[in-house]
């Protein structure tokens, strides 16, 4: 792996990390929990959260200078994730990472 920088490698790994949070919390928790947990607007948001995340690790790892394009999107996109998990209740772990990511984000696409 080429050098990295602290900031963007930290920013990688908030984004793998809240990838791998939404994915297994939306197919594992959510589709075990069924109501509004389960519905297409919910559903959908967590699943581009964490497509949003692996695509914005992806352009830093591969150090494209479109990253900070991508990271802006998901601080946005983790964001709203952040406060429908929260609004759903019981998903206050999925809700950390998608704020931890956001926040790492933004100080990229900056």
């Amino acid at each position: 792996m080429h050098h990295m920088n602290p900031e963007i490698k930290s920013c990688v790994d908030e984004c793998l990390s809240c990838y791998a949070m939404c994915l297994s919390t939306a197919m594992g928790h959510c589709l075990e929990m069924g109501g509004e947990h389960a519905e297409k607007k919910h559903f959908t948001l967590m699943m581009a959260c964490a497509e949003i995340c692996r695509t914005s690790a992806h352009f830093m790892l591969i150090g494209s200078p479109h990253h900070k394009h991508t990271c802006g999107e998901c601080a946005e996109i983790c964001m709203q994730c952040a406060d429908d998990c929260e609004r759903l209740g019981d998903m206050q772990e999925c809700a950390a990472a998608c704020r931890r990511c956001a926040e790492s984000c933004r100080s990229m696409a900056a």
